[in-house]
């Protein structure tokens, strides 16, 4: 059976989809669901894959809003040569 918790970590490689979340101390499993709290927003994210240094991937759920505030374009632009 799960058992509640609180627990403050960072969030990096954030992207519209999901984000890599590094400092976690609970130990969970792939397949969890978070409610993941940024500032003033709140949506309920699953745990995609947990390393043992502490770090965790999630995932948005489709129908959950974006919580990160950043806008990000829906057309990218790339340059390069080759």
């Amino acid at each position: 059976m799960s058992r509640p918790f609180a627990e403050l970590a960072r969030a990096r490689n954030v992207n519209e989809k999901g984000a890599e979340l590094i400092g976690m101390r609970c130990k969970l499993r792939p397949g969890a669901l978070l409610d993941v709290q940024h500032g003033a927003m709140r949506a309920q994210l699953c745990m995609v894959w947990t390393s043992v240094s502490g770090e965790a991937g999630i995932q948005a759920l489709a129908f959950e809003p974006p919580i990160w505030g950043i806008g990000f374009p829906q057309v990218y632009e790339v340059v390069g040569t080759g």
